[in-house]
């Protein structure tokens, strides 16, 4: 494989990057993406402004909204002026073995806000949710000064559960109606949740779906620290904050 930071000083590159320069965090974590030597090398340099930042997963199967409620989360986070930084981790290109884009570009109105950072990761192949690059990508935006970091998995299922390791709360999105993939899920990603969202609850089956997870939930604990389950209609930005409370519960302690 050719050194793609061939070019780059990692010294000088690690100290644009804790500066906050945008660019030099793009091309670092394009190099740990390549699994570039020199990337490795200039993340040693980070360490100093690393361990700040509050990461959250955001997780589920296809469909039911994550990139939206994504959106709505960084929108809500923005109103209480905390910057956010996103990995969105998209399907690989079978060509490429690039992403496919498709998280930023509905997150795109969030692109001229210098308090964002989105960026899209190719799972290229890994089959956790999220790509074998993201923890690292986690730890550049975390030394340039994020408060939040959000990682957005690729639609997930049972056993594609990575995502809680990198974060320190993790949101399940689900949907009405998803009765049968809550119990497909039930031995993987229903164990990692800490904040449950049934979004899209306006469509029918919201509630019994809300009480499905609940009960489960209920039986999985049994220690009394049960996760939040809520119901948002993220498109038009309908209990978000209340997800935000959640997981703002989960991460303070408060």
């Amino acid at each position: 494989m050719a050194n793609l930071g061939a070019d780059i000083d990692p010294d000088r590159l690690a100290e644009r990057v804790l500066l906050g320069d945008v660019r030099a965090a793009s091309r670092m974590i394009s190099l740990i993406e390549a699994d570039d030597s020199i990337a490795a090398r200039a993340a040693l340099r980070l360490a100093p402004g690393a361990g700040r930042a509050r990461v959250l997963g955001v997780t589920g199967p296809p469909g039911v909204g994550k990139s939206t409620l994504v959106r709505g989360l960084i929108a809500c986070y923005r109103k209480r002026d905390l910057s956010v930084g996103v990995l969105a981790v998209d399907p690989s290109s079978p060509f490429s073995k690039g992403a496919l884009l498709g998280d930023r570009i509905r997150m795109g109105a969030h692109g001229l806000d210098q308090g964002v950072f989105i960026r899209s990761m190719a799972s290229r192949g890994n089959l956790g949710g999220i790509a074998t690059a993201t923890p690292a990508a986690i730890r550049v935006l975390d030394a340039m000064g994020f408060d939040r970091i959000i990682v957005e998995t690729v639609g997930v299922g049972q056993s594609e559960v990575a995502v809680a390791s990198a974060a320190d709360c993790t949101i399940v999105v689900l949907m009405p109606g998803a009765g049968d993939v809550v119990q497909a899920l039930k031995a993987g990603v229903m164990e990692i949740g800490d904040v449950f969202v049934v979004n899209k609850a306006d469509r029918a089956g919201a509630a019994e779906t809300q009480l499905q997870i609940q009960t489960m939930l209920q039986l999985r604990s049994g220690d009394g620290d049960d996760p939040t389950v809520l119901m948002t209609r993220a498109d038009q930005g309908e209990g978000v904050d209340e997800v935000v409370n959640a997981a703002e519960a989960r991460l303070t302690g408060s």
